[in-house]
C-alpha cells in the first residue's frame, strides 16, 4: 500500500462518530425560573469534540415570554444543528416559524437562532402569511414571536 492509499484509508477509518444518541428526545431550557424554551425530536446527535449537537426528524421549538411565561412561538423543520458552545441554531427543510401572540407564520427552507442577540434570520427565500396577507420575499430577520420582522427583498404581496 503507498503512502496515499495509507492516507486515505486512515481518514475514512477515523469518520467522526457521536459521542452521544438519544432517540424520541425532550429537553427543557431553563434560564433561573423561566423556561425559555422546550425543544422534541425523534433523535439527537451529541458531538463532544466539534461542540455541536445533530437534531433530526420532527424537530419541534416552542419559545416561552421571560415576562408571561406564555408560549411567543413555535418552530417546526426537519433537522438542526445546535452550535454547543454559542447556543447558535440552523434550521433545514420545511422550517415554519409561527407565533401565537401575532398570529404570522413564516416559512422557508433554512433558519438560523442568533442566541445573543435573540433574533431569527435566513437569506433564503421566505413566505409569511398574516391573517391580511401573504408576503412573498427573500431575506428575513425578525424577533422571536415575528412581531418586528423584516423582509430584505420583496418579491410579491398578495391581499
Amino acid at each position: 500500500m503507498d503512502d496515499t492509499a495509507y492516507q486515505k484509508a486512515l481518514k475514512e477509518d477515523a469518520k467522526i462518530t457521536a459521542d452521544q444518541i438519544a432517540n424520541n428526545i425532550s429537553v427543557v431550557f431553563f434560564d433561573s425560573t423561566w423556561t425559555k424554551a422546550i425543544l422534541k425530536a425523534d433523535r439527537a446527535e451529541i458531538y463532544t469534540t466539534e461542540k455541536r449537537t445533530e437534531i433530526i426528524g420532527n424537530v419541534k421549538v416552542e419559545y416561552f415570554s421571560k415576562i408571561t411565561g406564555n408560549r411567543l412561538s413555535i418552530l417546526t423543520c426537519q433537522e438542526a444543528t445546535v452550535d454547543d458552545q454559542t447556543k447558535n441554531m440552523e434550521a433545514r427543510g420545511n422550517v415554519v416559524v409561527f407565533s401565537d401572540s401575532a398570529l404570522v407564520k413564516m416559512e422557508t427552507s433554512k433558519l438560523y437562532w442568533d442566541n445573543v442577540n435573540a433574533l431569527i434570520h435566513t437569506n433564503e427565500n421566505i413566505v409569511i402569511t398574516t391573517r391580511r396577507e401573504t408576503i412573498r420575499g427573500k431575506g428575513f430577520e425578525s424577533n422571536l414571536d415575528l412581531s418586528n420582522y423584516k423582509i430584505y427583498k420583496v418579491s410579491g404581496i398578495q391581499q
